[in-house]
């Protein structure tokens, strides 16, 4: 009997041992895989091109990332780092340049270990492969366009062909990147600006091409510089305006001020974080043009104020500001119906800053319209719009001192001159003609006869007011 009771206690010490020791298996043991993301997603890249590994694991820490390539009989050490934070998500960047690779296929090999959930020692590791291809020949761009002529703080249109696929291309001005974009042809197609900024000597754009592999070729571009000097002008700011505009300057900016600080820091603050806004909106471009035929002016307007005006802001008789005002304001009967200038497709509508009630339409290649200072928007973002169909009403919300439209036309989000759009004749020699001469296709145009610009009359009958200068 007692013989009995000995086995029995034996088997539940060993069931007992098995148990604990499972348990501790599974307290210990991490049952997933770490997750492991590169941010190449070409067999091809050149030796100096950044690799970013990133390793995930649901369950547990990032212990250890390891990188080394497998070349014929050679093994090759890139990058390795162990990580003692605990986060379950670890990144490591390298380059393949000390390889010494030129021009040949390989493998990529990464390892991932991750913690036991216990945080004793390594739980799961991962390897993956990926075959790749060094690369270190840069693309070829030949221009198939004749030299542009490019009128300060207007537009210009280049076409060339690439020798090979390419990740991005386009042209390059002072910090700013305008994206050139792949027609049915293979040939590339570019908008971009001579900034209203820059003096006409310091103008030199450069075309940039970057292959799948990272290779990257820039050339000088070669243009026809035009100097053009702007407009100075001067603005008297009021008490009423102000008094006028103080719901609206106080929803932009809502700390306590005096009125006339307020008004400086919309007019200087918020004038440059709209400016970036639209740069952003100027990305959410189709890649084909959407337009036909000449652009439409509102009809029946005055001109105003002018593109890049240079205007000294005066309070109390003396100088508080200095801004340029951008686009061409058009003052007709208040609260008119606004056309579309061109077909295409409206990628912002809502209230923007200084720009009041805006409405944005993509025609295409990064070029876009832009209507502001609205009273009305009767379109919806990602709505198709044809040419002539009514979008909105002029108004004066934002910094316009008066019901007016503030029309511009943005290149991958920069402001230029929307006079050159305006014209028919400058459309066809420097867009059009341009465009076919290479053998791309171009989109259908017609010249027109302008319409005659008539001054806004002093009175309008129905109790119609005419529109003031823009305050902006």
């Amino acid at each position: 009997m007692a013989a009995r009771h000995s086995k029995l206690s034996i088997f539940f010490v060993a069931l007992l041992i098995v148990l604990l020791g499972c348990g501790g298996y599974l307290l210990f043991q991490d049952t997933t895989s770490p997750e492991i993301a590169i941010s190449h997603n070409s067999e091809y890249v050149s030796p100096t091109l950044p690799i970013t590994v990133t390793v995930a694991d649901s369950q547990s820490a990032v212990k250890r990332i390891s990188v080394l390539v497998r070349h014929n009989e050679n093994v090759i050490p890139v990058a390795e780092n162990a990580f003692s934070d605990g986060s379950k998500t670890q990144s490591l960047t390298f380059t393949l340049e000390k390889t010494g690779l030129k021009d040949s296929t390989f493998d990529l090999e990464i390892t991932a270990a991750a913690a036991s959930l216990g945080g004793f020692g390594f739980g799961n590791k991962v390897t993956r492969i990926y075959p790749m291809r060094i690369d270190t020949t840069p693309p070829r761009i030949s221009m198939k366009s004749t030299t542009p002529y490019v009128r300060r703080g207007g537009t210009g249109c280049v076409v060339y062909s690439i020798s090979k696929d390419v990740r991005q291309t386009g042209v390059k001005v002072d910090g700013l990147f305008f994206p050139a974009f792949r027609q049915r042809n293979g040939d590339y197609l570019c908008f971009f600006a001579f900034p209203y900024y820059m003096e006409t000597k310091d103008y030199q754009p450069q075309v940039v091409a970057v292959d799948v592999a990272g290779n990257a070729q820039v050339n000088e571009l070669s243009v026809s510089r035009i100097h053009r000097q702007f407009r100075t002008d001067t603005i008297t700011i009021s008490q009423g305006f102000l008094d006028a505009k103080a719901v609206e300057f106080e929803a932009m900016v809502p700390e306590p001020m005096t009125d006339i600080k307020r008004f400086l820091k919309v007019n200087g603050e918020v004038r440059k974080n709209n400016a970036l806004t639209l740069l952003e909106i100027g990305r959410s471009t189709e890649p084909e043009m959407l337009w036909k035929g000449a652009f439409l002016r509102l009809p029946r307007a005055a001109s105003r104020a002018g593109f890049a005006d240079h205007r000294t802001y005066l309070w109390e008789d003396r100088k508080v500001d200095e801004q340029t005002h951008l686009g061409f304001d058009l003052a007709s009967l208040k609260n008119a119906p606004v056309p579309a200038a061109n077909s295409g497709k409206v990628v912002y509508t809502g209230y923007l800053g200084i720009y009041g009630n805006l409405i944005v339409i993509d025609h295409g290649l990064g070029m876009q319209s832009l209507y502001s200072h609205l009273s009305e928007i009767h379109v919806q973002k990602d709505q198709a719009v044809a040419k002539g169909d009514i979008i909105g009403k002029t108004g004066a919300s934002g910094m316009a001192g008066g019901d007016h439209l503030h029309f511009g036309i943005l290149i991958s989000g920069l402001e230029v001159t929307p006079l050159e759009w305006l014209d028919d004749h400058w459309l066809k020699d420097n867009i059009v003609d341009r465009i076919k001469a290479t053998g791309s296709e171009a989109p259908e145009f017609t010249v027109t006869a302008p319409e005659p610009q008539k001054p806004a009359p002093a009175k309008h009958g129905r109790g119609k007011t005419p529109a003031r200068r823009s305050g902006r």
